[in-house]
């Protein structure tokens, strides 16, 4: 049974991988890592896992890592911080999932220019394979260490990369216009987060500017060989967690709302978290699970995609284990479905 430690431990991401991970038969929680100074019981933090999970946080010590015999960390340290410890523990054996935007891109310039930061592991940078296994499953099996998605781009990739795949949308323009819960802003206070701020509004930001733009570019080509033109505008919507991205689409020549629909039904026949449903799904129908649903309408000559996920579960978390499932070996499903 594998054991597990998790890096940056108090955020909802990780909360949320701890109690999948708990209903997890083949993997044992040793290590909870904190980069406060005096975080306390896990319990303390997540008071969700009070009679559950008994560990105390404890600062990141590689050497204490190796002691337990740790052979698989999810990283949930911010982007840079990741990286940092990332090498060294790779180095040493142990698999990685990580949930920072370090290894997503497929260059060092690309994302030194996003994030701001100079990148701590360059010679990693576009060779750590993709984490969403219903486009890159082979490269994720066996692999050491394994770059988790960005919430926003899973449910774009999701829908669109099959179809511009096999040529059946036009490359320009993808306009995306996504909507997420508060959650997405992580645990840390945000003015714009805060209740007052947020509740009964609706406001969208990052406009020509977010984070998940390069990476929904980059990713697109990575898998369907093609340079897409993405118009990405993502909103912040007053509810805890979900996203739902409406996705326009010009057809190509030949191409219909029908043969949108039985590419992606072909496609996904046989995946088990995306459902091709019949009419626009709303982000409470996938809460708490590790599904995709996917709707394609038409609407004035364009083909409309719309896609929902639990920014946290599927966009996050449960994609986390699914890709721990693949590298270790496991059926896939293990602990996401009931």
């Amino acid at each position: 049974m594998p054991k597990v430690a998790i890096l940056g431990a108090t955020g909802y991401t990780a909360r949320e991988l701890i109690l999948l991970l708990l209903g997890h038969p083949q993997a044992e929680i040793v290590s909870v890592t904190s980069r406060q100074s005096s975080a306390g019981k896990i319990a303390d933090s997540h008071p969700q896992l009070r009679g559950r999970l008994d560990l105390e946080l404890s600062h990141f010590d590689l050497e204490q890592l190796l002691n337990l015999g740790v052979d698989t960390v999810f990283s949930c340290l911010p982007h840079a911080a990741s990286a940092e410890v990332i090498r060294p523990i790779v180095e040493q054996g142990i698999r990685v999932i990580d949930f920072s935007a370090d290894y997503r891109l497929d260059n060092v310039d690309t994302f030194e220019q996003w994030y701001g930061v100079t990148h701590p592991d360059p010679g990693q940078v576009g060779s750590v394979p993709y984490g969403l296994p219903e486009l890159f499953r082979d490269d994720i099996q066996g692999a050491p260490l394994v770059a988790n998605p960005g919430c926003f781009p899973t449910s774009v990739l999701l829908p669109i990369g099959p179809l511009l795949k096999h040529r059946l949308i036009a490359d320009s323009p993808l306009i995306i216009d996504s909507k997420t819960g508060v959650s997405g802003g992580g645990r840390s206070p945000k003015p714009g987060f805060h209740f007052v701020e947020c509740n009964e509004s609706i406001r969208a930001y990052g406009i020509g500017s977010h984070r998940h733009a390069p990476e929904i570019n980059q990713l697109l080509h990575r898998y369907s060989s093609v340079h897409a033109d993405v118009v990405f505008t993502p909103h912040l919507a007053p509810m805890d967690r979900g996203i739902l991205s409406t996705i326009y689409c010009q057809p190509q020549a030949g191409s219909s709302r029908q043969t949108v629909l039985d590419c992606l039904s072909d496609f996904y026949r046989d995946e088990p978290f995306v459902r091709i449903v019949d009419t626009p799904p709303a982000t409470k129908q996938v809460t708490q699970t590790n599904f995709c649903d996917i709707a394609v309408s038409e609407s004035a000559g364009f083909i409309v995609v719309t896609s929902v996920i639990d920014n946290l579960i599927k966009g996050a978390s449960g994609l986390a284990v699914q890709n721990f499932n693949l590298m270790c070996g496991f059926e896939e499903t293990t602990a996401l479905v009931s």
